[in-house]
C-alpha cells in the first residue's frame, strides 16, 4: 500500500510540474522580448538595419539595446528611407549618444531618412559600391522643401539634428541645403564620392 501511495504522489508532481511548464511556455510566447523590427542580430557587438524606418523605431532600438547592450558597431543594408522624421532623429540622437559606429557593406543602399540615421554614427565607413540617395523632403500636403526660402522655420529641424549629432551649425547648414536642392521629393540624387567627401559623411 505504501509503495501505490508513493507511485500516485509521484504521478501527481509529474502532472503538476508538465503543468507548470506549459503555463510557463504559454505566458512566455506572448511576450514579444525578441520584437526588434528592421534591426537583427549579428554578433554581441553587431546589429544590422535593414528595412524603412517608420514611428516603431524607437520602441525597436530601446527593445534590441536592452537585449544586447554591449552593441557597438551598427551595418546597414537596403535602407530606402523614413516615414516619420522625429522617431528616426530620436533614434538617431540615441545611436549617436552611445557612441554607435555605422558601416555600409559594398552592397548597401541607404537612402532619404536612412542618411540622417547613417550621419549619427560617431564613426562611419563605407565599402566601394554602396550608394547613398538624398533629395528634398515632402510633408504630405503637397509642399516640399524647397517652397521654403532659405533661413525658414521649416528648414530648422533637419539642420538642429545635424548639429546635435556632431556637425557643426555651417556644415550642418551645408548639408542640409545640398539635399533638398539635388533633387524633387519625388526624385533621388546618388551622391558621388567627392560629395561624400566635401560633405565629410564619414569619418
Amino acid at each position: 500500500m505504501k509503495t501505490s501511495s508513493m507511485k500516485e504522489n509521484l504521478n501527481k508532481t509529474i502532472q503538476l510540474l508538465l503543468i507548470s511548464i506549459l503555463f510557463s511556455a504559454c505566458n512566455i510566447g506572448e511576450i514579444n522580448i525578441d520584437d526588434y523590427g528592421i534591426f537583427s542580430y549579428q554578433d554581441d557587438e553587431t546589429v544590422i538595419i535593414n528595412g524603412l524606418i517608420d514611428s516603431e523605431l524607437p520602441e525597436y532600438w530601446d527593445n534590441y539595446i536592452s537585449a544586447f547592450p554591449q552593441t557597438k558597431r551598427m551595418i546597414m543594408k537596403d535602407c530606402p528611407g523614413s516615414t516619420d522624421d522625429i522617431a528616426n532623429w530620436e533614434v538617431g540622437r540615441k545611436i549617436h549618444d552611445q557612441e554607435i559606429t555605422i558601416h555600409l557593406p559594398s552592397e548597401a543602399i541607404i537612402a532619404s531618412g536612412a542618411v540622417d540615421l547613417f550621419l549619427s554614427g560617431t564613426n562611419r565607413s563605407r565599402e566601394a559600391g554602396s550608394q547613398i540617395g538624398v533629395h528634398a523632403w515632402e510633408d504630405g500636403n503637397g509642399n516640399q522643401a524647397t517652397d521654403y526660402p532659405e533661413g525658414h522655420e521649416e528648414h530648422q529641424g533637419a539642420i538642429d539634428y545635424y548639429i546635435d549629432i556632431g556637425f557643426s551649425n555651417e556644415n550642418a547648414e551645408d548639408f542640409y541645403y545640398f539635399t533638398i536642392n539635388s533633387a524633387a521629393a519625388d526624385d533621388i540624387h546618388w551622391m558621388t564620392n567627392e560629395e561624400i567627401e566635401q560633405y565629410q559623411l564619414l569619418q
